[in-house]
């Protein structure tokens, strides 16, 4: 594809309105050009898994990609025919505590929304499970057979269903209260063991936090 038909800059406000919260990354590297919509789980909530013999300690994040992929490169597990549009959601590290538990797990957080997303779409291309990469749920569409200049276009269209659905089915919101349940949890853990948080235990407890409305998906 030419550089004209490969413009990204625009699946970022498409995306967003779907997508409330979730930090945009732009990919331009690799296979892939689009955007990550990320929530990160707070330095120090780590998740351990290993390559070979070494321990490698990555922070945890889920989200969304939207976007493009060139050509197979890492992908190859979804026999693509690229150039093809695709949304993706992601738990990292693929192999992590977070991985196991909202992907890998029988009875999963990811599991569970793609039986019920499967319900939802009776028609091609239909949403995907691989429980053991980084694209855990995905919907992909070549764009082999359409005309370049509809490249935007179709692919726009795409997007927005696909975007539609996982927001219907829960999914977007559910990640966003697991990034938020995980930094609370950090936080929680912090000020625990802070000086500060034993001497108010101690004499007088902390005055309550005031919780605020909790944002729709």
């Amino acid at each position: 594809m030419a550089r004209a038909r490969l413009s990204t800059a625009w699946i970022r406000a498409l995306a967003e309105p779907y997508l409330r919260g979730y930090r945009a990354e732009r990919e331009t590297g690799g296979s892939l050009r689009g955007y990550w919509f990320r929530w990160q789980v707070p330095r120090g909530q780590t998740s351990l898994r290993r390559r070979g013999s070494a321990a490698v300690r990555s922070q945890a994040s889920f989200g969304f990609f939207v976007g493009y992929l060139l050509h197979a490169g890492d992908y190859d597990f979804l026999a693509p025919e690229p150039p093809e549009c695709l949304v993706f959601a992601f738990v990292q590290p693929v192999g992590g505590g977070a991985h196991r538990r909202l992907v890998r797990q029988p009875e999963s957080l990811m599991r569970k929304t793609f039986h019920y997303i499967r319900w939802l779409t009776h028609r091609p291309p239909r949403f995907a499970l691989f429980d053991r990469e980084i694209a855990a749920m995905v919907r992909h569409n070549s764009m082999r057979d359409w005309p370049p200049n509809k490249y935007q276009h179709f692919s726009r269209n795409f997007f927005i269903e696909t975007l539609a659905w996982l927001v219907r089915s829960g999914l977007v919101g559910k990640l966003r209260e697991e990034a938020l349940r995980s930094a609370g949890a950090h936080r929680s853990l912090r000020l625990k063991n802070s000086p500060h948080d034993r001497e108010s235990w101690h004499g007088e407890k902390p005055a309550a936090r005031q919780s605020s409305p909790r944002e729709g998906p």
